[in-house]
């Protein structure tokens, strides 16, 4: 819940001129959703692509106060996170929950940006794969083979988000390659090497690279330091190794 309308317009402009000639890695946008027009013109021409920080499953109707995975088509997105551990935690969404929003943003060709992780508690009892085995499988029941591929997993530990806390790219890795070996039991190798996996809690310029020289870590979800063009920009400027 950051950066107001013309905030976003503002970050996307100075962010477009940085990321002019670094197409080598795709970069996506969830601004919230006041901003997601404004942004998505700002985008026009650009390589950058607009995402939604999230959705409700049913396409219309009396949800006041809910978006829905049409409206978020209409604004020009192409991606949308879904499952946030500030979602889980903050506002109560279950695994249930979850499951319908997949569902519903495939049904309207979104990629979800689908994330799980583990508390702090659930760490330190040994819990992370179970507790991430029970996300990722919950969330992809009613999930093709066909379709698997169109997700991105995002594994977030949610003692690392906005804590400065991060979890080392070796421990990520571990999880990463979890997630992978999970898809694979479901969906087969093949399909499972399609997946994108992302590490988020905590990237910064100074760490993104520890997680990418990783073999399962694709990507990175960021949060805090995509705040500021400047520190963006070096972050995915770093990731590529410039």
């Amino acid at each position: 819940m950051n950066k107001t309308p013309q905030e976003g317009v503002e970050l996307v402009a100075k962010l477009k001129d940085a990321l002019r000639d670094m197409a080598a890695v795709e970069v996506v946008l969830c601004p919230p959703y006041p901003a997601l027009v404004p942004v998505a013109e700002e985008l026009v021409g650009s390589d950058i692509k607009l995402g939604g920080q999230d959705l409700f499953w049913e396409k219309e109707g009396a949800f006041t106060g809910q978006v829905s995975p049409g409206m978020l088509k209409a604004c020009g997105c192409h991606y949308v996170i879904i499952g946030h551990s500030e979602r889980r935690h903050v506002f109560g969404e279950t695994d249930e929950d979850v499951a319908k929003k997949v569902r519903a943003a495939i049904d309207e060709g979104l990629k979800p940006i689908l994330c799980v992780g583990e508390l702090l508690a659930e760490r330190e009892a040994g819990e992370t794969e179970a507790v991430v085995e029970r996300q990722l499988k919950a969330a992809l029941a009613g999930v093709t083979a066909e379709e698997v591929s169109t997700a991105i997993i995002a594994y977030e530990p949610v003692w690392a988000i906005g804590t400065g806390r991060a979890s080392t790219a070796k421990d990520a890795q571990a999880v990463a390659q979890f997630i992978r070996k999970t898809l694979a039991d479901l969906y087969g190798e093949e399909k499972a090497e399609l997946v994108r996996i992302q590490y988020g809690g905590s990237v910064k310029p100074d760490n993104v690279n520890q997680y990418l020289k990783e073999p399962d870590i694709d990507g990175a979800l960021v949060g805090g330091a995509s705040l500021k063009a400047a520190v963006f920009a070096e972050l995915i400027g770093n990731s590529i190794g410039r």
